[in-house]
């Protein structure tokens, strides 16, 4: 299995959707920290496989030093507790509003000088925030959401949407375990919490002195505007799990009769085939069959308890139609 060739078309791919994402219906996401998003979560899963910080720092290309250097950058700030250095800097600019260098200092007198000073060049660099002045007269401000040409922020409705996926998908979750799940501040994350409670989709329950959250059905309805971005979200990450779970069972070839993996096909029709209005229904109608599947088995489930050891399987189902975008239903 050639590995690198793999991720290198994974990672282009990636990018391809994340670009279209940042510049849907003409908005302008903010990307600066991506790259560090990335970064991270790589290290993160890495160590988790078992590897040790020489052997990242070498797959990254990265010295040692420059390694941990940057990964200090990145960790929790000493000052926020919770929060990155990096987030806690920009949003205590955010918040302060154009201020010296000698307050900002001040603020983040618990962390390493070096890498305050650091991370406001990252941050200057990155356009994230302004920088004017020199010395001792150096002010910093961020950059408005205008200025970025960042859209609206989602309403707690989308953010709920978000949640409640994550639960459904991962959970028992504790609250730390959701905020690793769900990249949202953590005043959004409360609010969506405890709104799913209150409404029912989500229930709350205390084990070993701490609450998990965990919730037996989510749906995110055909049409449902608000939900849009959970539902792809959700897509996304159940086609991830699949061929995450795939090779850690070694199974690097499909087989007959196999019960985790994917296949893709694709057809060629035009106006007048005989095959055409059934290649394009493809989608509506294994929906169709997904969705009664679905109740059948919440039918039966309602009348039997589910034994511990009962098998949680997730199915994805996508289309395109190449060629015809000017035509196809958002």
């Amino acid at each position: 299995m050639n590995v690198n060739l793999l991720i290198d078309a994974i990672v282009r791919q990636t990018t391809v959707l994340i670009a279209q994402l940042a510049t849907a219906a003409g908005s302008r996401a903010m990307l600066a920290n991506t790259a560090n998003q990335v970064f991270t979560a790589l290290v993160h899963e890495l160590k988790e496989q078992g590897l040790g910080n020489k052997v990242i720092a070498d797959m990254f290309g990265l010295s040692l030093r420059t390694y941990h250097n940057r990964m200090a950058r990145l960790a929790e700030s000493s000052t926020d507790r919770g929060r990155s250095l990096w987030e806690a800097l920009l949003g205590f600019v955010e918040d302060r509003g154009p201020g010296l260098r000698e307050e900002v200092l001040g603020r983040f007198r618990n962390d390493d000088e070096t890498l305050v000073r650091g991370v406001l060049k990252d941050l200057v660099d990155s356009g994230m925030v302004y920088q004017a002045g020199r010395g001792d007269y150096t002010t910093y401000r961020a950059a408005t959401r205008d200025s970025v040409g960042q859209g609206a922020s989602r309403d707690d409705e989308r953010v709920a949407s978000f949640v409640w996926v994550a639960i459904h998908r991962y959970g028992p979750l504790t609250r730390g375990d959701l905020a690793e799940r769900v990249p949202a501040g953590d005043d959004a994350l409360d609010t969506a919490v405890t709104r799913l409670v209150r409404e029912g989709r989500v229930s709350a329950t205390e084990h070993d002195g701490k609450v998990h959250y965990a919730s037996d059905e989510c749906v995110i309805a055909v049409g449902d505007p608000v939900g849009w971005e959970a539902a792809v979200f959700d897509h996304y990450q159940a086609m991830v799990t699949a061929i995450c779970t795939k090779v850690r069972l070694g199974r690097t070839r499909a087989a007959h009769g196999e019960s985790i993996g994917g296949s893709t096909y694709g057809y060629d029709v035009w106006d007048g085939h005989p095959c055409r209005d059934e290649v394009l229904g493809f989608l509506d109608s294994t929906r169709k069959r997904a969705v009664q599947l679905r109740k059948d088995v919440e039918a039966y489930n309602a009348n039997h308890p589910i034994p511990e050891d009962a098998l949680h399987v997730i199915a994805y189902v996508g289309q395109t139609v190449l060629g015809a975008e000017e035509g196809a239903d958002e």
